[in-house]
């Protein structure tokens, strides 16, 4: 009886009897090539699905370490529609379809600020997450959404690490999250910022985050040290 009086709990508070936890990944939006090939060596992004693809291989990962974590994947959409718009592909169903297909939550933003309410509203009532995973371009002290896309090398919507803790909830991460930054320099400055906000270490690179691993299936790869 104890039992079933527990999962019934669950259901009420609208979890998932067999659910183990959260997991959220924000995966942040694309430069234009037509603005980046006008940097010359400093040109970068040429696959648009860099950060997408690099976000399924994580979501893979915990499947197969966790198959009942729920997950939700947060997509910064106004990079690929552009983006797209550039290359005369819709990307914006092929990544629903994606996300369908992989049974996790997509949530598209269109902004910074959405994007700090998608977070916020992840867990359900009672959940805490597990980890979070952020792909996208970066600089040591934001997360970059958009960068290169509406302006060339410049970013128009950000989340930056002094809004940490006044724009996200402590609250919902649990005591020992896994936090991993897969953008570039996280390392230097933010990832403090997010421990002395949230009260768990995020992992961030020293130097520049390549993405070409994610062709094979992996995730991608710091060209200096990881640090929390």
């Amino acid at each position: 009886m104890r039992v079933i009086r527990l999962l019934f709990a669950a259901v009420l508070c609208g979890l998932s009897p067999l659910s183990h936890g959260l997991e959220v990944i924000l995966a942040g939006g694309v430069a234009l090539r037509s603005w980046e090939n006008f940097r010359g060596p400093a040109a970068h992004d040429n696959w648009w699905a860099n950060f997408i693809r690099a976000s399924t291989v994580q979501i893979g990962i915990t499947k197969a370490k966790k198959p009942n974590e729920r997950i939700v994947w947060i997509v910064y959409r106004p990079s690929y529609i552009t983006r797209g718009k550039e290359n005369k592909i819709d990307y914006i169903p092929k990544i629903r379809e994606t996300a369908s297909k992989l049974g996790v939550q997509l949530v598209y933003v269109d902004s910074a600020d959405a994007a700090y309410a998608a977070i916020n509203k992840a867990p359900r009532r009672g959940e805490k997450i597990n980890s979070f995973y952020y792909f996208g371009h970066s600089n040591p002290q934001a997360f970059m959404l958009d960068y290169s896309n509406d302006i060339i090398g410049a970013s128009t919507q950000w989340i930056h690490e002094n809004d940490l803790a006044v724009k996200i909830r402590r609250d919902i991460f649990a005591p020992n999250a896994e936090c991993w930054s897969y953008g570039c320099y996280t390392g230097r400055s933010m990832s403090a910022k997010w421990k002395a906000a949230f009260g768990v270490p995020m992992w961030g690179n020293l130097e520049s985050t390549r993405y070409q691993p994610v062709g094979e299936g992996k995730l991608p790869a710091g060209a200096g040290r990881w640090v929390r």
